[in-house]
Order: structure tokens, then sequence, then C-alpha cells
């Protein structure tokens, strides 16, 4: 004759506890004080402050990202004109990335310039010191 075993979850039936002693003991993650990151600050502050102590808190700033102008002229005034022009009679502003010049600073040597834009300050002061401005464009100003 073929044994027959009652499965377990038909033996456990009208059980209240199903095999795991105290009602408290087969919970799901209540039983263990929560889920994740619950009770940091509460019955789980000894484990945080052991492991984690910088878990709470403000650190640092993001700093914000510079807007890029779409329209941007990248000048080049003639203080610094005259210190990269050294041992040169012309110089090509366009050439290395210049847009225009502006009329801050002083000119010593006489220079012949190539510039898209430059401002009316800043032609006199070359003109000034036997120099000149072409300009790459009919823009000025």
């Amino acid at each position: 004759m073929v044994m027959r075993f009652k499965k377990k979850v038909r033996k456990q039936r009208g059980s209240k506890l199903h095999g795991w002693g105290a009602k408290k003991k087969h919970r799901g993650k209540g039983s263990k004080g929560g889920h994740g990151m619950a009770g940091l600050l509460k019955h789980k502050k000894m484990w945080m402050l052991a492991n984690d102590p910088d878990h709470f808190g403000r650190t640092g700033f993001k700093v914000p990202q510079r807007v890029s102008r779409v329209n941007a002229e990248k000048a080049i005034n003639l203080r610094t004109l005259d210190k990269i022009s050294e041992g040169k009679k012309e110089i090509n502003l366009s050439g290395m990335g210049y847009d225009k010049l502006i009329s801050s600073g002083k000119i010593t040597r006489p220079l012949t310039v190539k510039v898209a834009k430059f401002t009316e300050e800043a032609k006199r002061k070359i003109e000034e010191a036997g120099g000149k401005i072409v300009s790459e464009s009919a823009k000025e100003g």
C-alpha cells in the first residue's frame, strides 16, 4: 500500500503560527526594524554613528556651470598685445583666435595688427606708436 503524506500547508491549517514560533518571528522587514535606512535617527542611531557618521547633514555645494554665450567675442587688450608681440612687426590676432582689440594699456613699438574688430581708442594708440591696423572685416567698434 502506497503511503500518503500530508503536505505541510495542509498540516498547518488552523495553526496561528505555522511553525515559526512566536507571532512576531516570521514577518517581513518589519521584524528587523524597517526597510533600508529607516530608523537611522531612532532605533538604528548607534549603527549609523558607528558605520556612517556623515549620513545626515549638508556637505559643500555644486559650482554653477558657466553659461556660454553664443556670440561671445574673445578680446585682447594692448597691454597683452605688447607682451606677445615681442620681436615681431606684424601680428595676426584673428589667426590666434581673437575677435576684437581693445585699448587698455600702452603699445611701445610700431606694429601691423590684423584683427576683425577694434575700438577707435585702440586704433589711435597703435597709430601714435607708428603702427597700423588692418581690418579683416568692414566692422569697427
